[in-house]
């Protein structure tokens, strides 16, 4: 390992990645090092999502998460197929089951205008005949949504790295950053039984994936921001295999926009499989995938942030039912069955749960759009919320031109 960088990227999922990919393009001498404290890449949010290529329906006109999605459909279609990765261009159904739902959709056919995303109104009985196991009023079928194994897709981003000269370690848990007027050091910990131990390392400039970590990571360089990291189950299951081609498209519900999550869906994946899912439980250990987590430091950190209790009493209704149905099946099925009546508690099947790393202000505001925060040799990746894997690439290429522009600040400053 070199032991000066032109860059550091902390953080090997998709966007990490991505970035560190998109930085070696634009400065193909530079020296590049993408540090990860897992032992592969792409272990949380990336490798614990529902796959999808997400169209862009649901984002406010102007945002970045609207602008970057859009963009990155067809970058990643075309990532997809220069390096052979599998992709199932499925669409999704928006399932209206009642009037207000119908009321609901005309929204999201305006908010469809307004992005310049294609979809069909269908009617109940276009509905019933493209989907018979189905029931609902009507729907919008959006063509422009996919599905695909991001962890393969972050697997040749890396490569592609790599084979252009940049360097991952991984089983790499960053302790500690200094930033200095001419550099920036991280204080390492390498857990790989073959070179365990603390090393540092030195660059010129820093970017920050951290995902999970992403609020701790500003802290470790005092950096004043005002968010924290919330963590939000969702928890899956999976159709029994019998029900594998019980639906054609993705089957999503119409949100209620009061809400902050969008409620549970029917997701065909890459693998053939379908899985229901997810809630939206409040999660105790930002890491934990299991059924029973817990973590005393990341308890004790939530518990004492004010945004915590603010967005919690706001959502108090919601996040009990949620609690609830994730411990009642009965609940969580008649979720599903409102617009699949079919399905049974024997077809609902274990699944891996995932985090999502929700950043929220300490007011309690839920940041529904892409946040940032910067030092003189550093830009932090704040809140990456869905479509995060979606939109890497031009996130990516984002990145790479804020870096610039505080980096031509600091030669002008």
């Amino acid at each position: 390992m070199n032991e000066y960088y032109d860059y550091l990227v902390i953080g090997g999922g998709i966007v990490g990645v991505a970035t560190a990919r998109a930085l070696l393009s634009r400065h193909p001498a530079s020296k590049i090092l993408l540090i990860e404290k897992e032992s592969t890449l792409a272990c949380h949010q990336t490798g614990h999502n529902s796959g999808v290529i997400h169209a862009g329906v649901y984002y406010a006109p102007g945002s970045l998460k609207a602008r970057f999605c859009k963009e990155g459909v067809q970058r990643t279609l075309e990532f997809c197929h220069q390096h052979g990765i599998p992709v199932d261009n499925c669409g999704k159904l928006l399932v209206a089951t009642n009037e207000t739902e119908v009321r609901r959709m005309q929204d999201l056919r305006a908010r469809c205008h307004e992005n310049g995303i294609e979809f069909e109104v269908l009617n109940q009985a276009q509905l019933q005949a493209r989907e018979p196991n189905i029931n609902g009023l009507g729907a919008l079928f959006v063509p422009a949504t996919s599905i695909v194994d991001y962890r393969r897709v972050t697997e040749h981003m890396a490569s592609d790295f790599t084979a252009s000269g940049g360097e991952i370690t991984l089983g790499t848990q960053v302790t500690a950053i200094a930033e200095h007027s001419d550099h920036i050091e991280l204080t390492c910990h390498h857990s790989n039984a073959a070179s365990a131990g603390s090393f540092a390392v030195k660059g010129r400039f820093l970017v920050c994936c951290g995902g999970l970590m992403a609020d701790r990571l500003t802290q470790m360089m005092g950096l004043k921001t005002d968010f924290q990291i919330i963590p939000y189950r969702g928890e899956y299951y999976r159709l029994a295999a019998r029900h594998n081609q019980i639906v054609r498209h993705l089957i999503y519900p119409i949100p209620d926009p009061s809400l902050p999550f969008l409620g549970v869906h029917l997701t065909r994946m890459i693998d053939g499989s379908v899985t229901v899912g997810p809630n939206a439980v409040q999660g105790f250990k930002r890491e934990g995938y299991g059924r029973f987590n817990f973590s005393l430091h990341d308890s004790l950190d939530m518990l004492t942030f004010p945004g915590f209790w603010r967005v919690t009493g706001k959502h108090l209704k919601t996040g009990l039912q949620e609690f609830k149905d994730a411990w009642w099946k009965a609940g969580y099925l008649a979720r599903v069955r409102k617009y699949c009546p079919g399905l049974t508690l024997d077809d609902l099947e274990p699944y891996p749960a995932g985090i999502r790393a929700q950043a929220v202000l300490k007011d309690g505001t839920l940041v529904h759009d892409f946040l940032f925060a910067d030092s003189p040799r550093s830009l932090h990746v704040c809140n990456a919320p869905s479509p995060a894997a979606t939109s890497a690439l031009p996130i990516a290429d984002y990145i790479c031109d804020k870096v610039a522009e505080i980096e031509q600040k600091n030669e002008s400053g």
